[in-house]
């Protein structure tokens, strides 16, 4: 399973990478609401991770550009 995370707080992203990573999962981290798109718009994720507050666009701008 492919997991996208949108994570601007470093500590938080790194934590959570790591710990999807060491269950097994493959995981995509972006720092930014424009990179999350971007990452979740050419390529496969089955599940996404999405962080509200987040600069350039908000977690909400980005499921909403997912589900375009």
């Amino acid at each position: 399973m492919k997991i996208l995370i949108v994570e601007d707080e470093v500590k938080t992203g790194d934590y959570l990478k790591q710990g999807l990573t060491e269950a097994g999962f493959t995981v995509d981290l972006a720092r930014d609401g424009v990179d999350g798109l971007h990452l979740a718009l050419t390529e496969h994720h089955d599940m996404a991770i999405l962080d509200v507050m987040l600069p350039g666009i908000d977690g909400w701008g980005v499921l909403a550009g997912i589900r375009r």
